[in-house]
C-alpha cells in the first residue's frame, strides 16, 4: 500500500500541471507583485500550455488573500505570490482574514516556500506643494509640525508602514499613516494632495515622479542607481545605515508536494534567469533577482520575521 501511494504521488507530480493553476496576489492590481505576478503567470502559461489565472484578493495588508492560500488543498494548483509584510509583519500583528490569533504565527507552518521572486528598492515621495526637496528639509519641517504630515501605506505592517516608523525612531519625528490596500492607491492620493508622502517601489513612481507629478527626495537603495546617479540614497541624506525596499515570494499551502515544489522552483528560475523576461519584467520596475532554491527563501523569511517582529512590537503596532 506505501509502495502504491508512493507511486500515484509520483504521478501526479509527473503530470502537474494537469488543468489550470491559480496565483492569488492578496494586493489590488496595479503594484509591483501584482505585474510579477502576471508576468510569471504568463511565462509559465506558454511553458506548460496550460491555463494560470491571477487574482487579486485585496485586504488585511495580504491576509485576506493569504489565508485562502493557506487553507487551499495542497496540490500545487493554488499559489501565493506576495511581498514580504505577508510573511515577515502580518504573522506579528496577529492579523487572520476576519478575525485574530492569539500569538504570532510562524509562516513556515502555513506555507511551503517555493523561491524568491524579486527585490525592489524604495523611493522616499512627496507631493510637490509639500515645502521640502530634501531629506533634511522633510524632517526639519517634521518636527515643527509633529503628526501633520500624512503618509500613504499599502496597509499597516507594510513595508511602505513599517519604513516610515524607521524613519521616525531614527530621525525623532512623527507622521501620521493613512493605510489603503495597495501602493497604486496610495501614490495616487500622494498625487492628489489627499495625503504628504510615500515610501514605495521606485518603479512605481518613475512615470509621475518624471512627469513632475511627485518629488524624490530619496531612494532606499545602498547605493545610487545607474539609472538616476543624482538621486541621493537616504542613507547618504542624512540616515547611516538606512535601507528601504520590499522583496516578494513565491509560495504554495503548507504539505504540497515536494516533487510540484521543485518543479515550481525551477520552472521560475528559469523564467527569472531569462534576459528577456528580466528586460521586459524586471527592470522597467526596478526589481532586482532573487530567485533561488526553497531552502533560501525560507531563510530569509525566518530572519526577517524575527527582525520586523522586534519592530512591531517596540512600536506598539496593531491591526486595524
Amino acid at each position: 500500500m506505501s509502495a502504491g501511494a508512493i507511486a500515484s504521488s509520483s504521478a501526479g507530480a509527473q503530470s502537474y500541471p494537469s488543468r489550470p493553476v491559480h496565483i492569488v496576489v492578496p494586493f489590488a492590481a496595479g503594484g509591483i507583485t501584482d505585474i510579477l505576478a502576471r508576468g510569471l503567470a504568463q511565462r509559465l502559461a506558454e511553458r506548460w500550455g496550460q491555463q494560470v489565472v491571477v487574482e487579486n484578493k485585496p485586504g488585511g495588508t495580504g491576509g485576506i488573500g493569504a489565508e485562502a492560500v493557506a487553507k487551499a488543498a495542497p496540490d500545487g494548483y493554488t499559489l501565493l505570490i506576495s511581498a514580504d509584510a505577508t510573511f515577515v509583519s502580518n504573522p506579528h500583528l496577529h492579523f487572520a482574514g476576519a478575525g485574530f490569533k492569539p500569538a504570532p504565527t510562524d509562516p513556515l507552518q502555513e506555507f511551503a516556500p517555493v523561491t524568491g521572486l524579486g527585490i525592489s528598492p524604495q523611493a522616499l515621495c512627496v507631493n510637490p506643494r509639500l515645502p521640502a526637496r530634501t531629506l533634511s528639509e522633510l524632517i526639519a519641517l517634521a518636527r515643527k509640525q509633529p503628526g501633520e504630515i500624512t503618509y500613504g501605506t499599502f496597509g499597516v505592517g507594510s513595508s511602505g508602514h513599517l519604513n516610515i516608523i524607521l524613519l521616525e525612531r531614527m530621525t525623532g519625528t512623527r507622521f501620521t499613516a493613512v493605510h489603503y490596500r495597495g501602493a497604486a492607491p496610495a501614490i495616487t492620493d500622494v498625487i492628489g494632495g489627499h495625503t504628504g508622502m510615500v515610501i514605495v517601489s521606485i518603479g512605481l513612481i518613475a512615470q509621475p515622479w518624471q512627469s513632475g507629478q511627485l518629488t524624490v527626495l530619496g531612494f532606499g537603495s545602498t547605493t545610487r542607481l545607474a539609472q538616476y546617479p543624482d538621486v541621493p540614497t537616504l542613507a547618504e541624506s542624512g540616515l547611516p545605515g538606512y535601507e528601504a525596499g520590499s522583496w516578494y515570494g513565491l509560495a504554495a499551502p503548507k504539505g504540497t508536494p515536494p516533487e510540484i515544489i521543485a518543479t515550481l522552483n525551477a520552472e521560475t528560475r528559469r523564467i527569472f534567469e531569462d534576459p528577456g523576461f528580466r528586460d521586459t519584467v524586471l527592470a522597467p520596475s526596478f526589481i532586482f533577482s532573487i530567485a533561488s532554491a526553497p531552502e533560501v527563501f525560507a531563510a530569509r523569511i525566518r530572519s526577517e520575521w524575527a527582525k520586523w517582529g522586534e519592530v512591531i512590537r517596540d512600536a506598539g503596532l496593531e491591526p486595524e
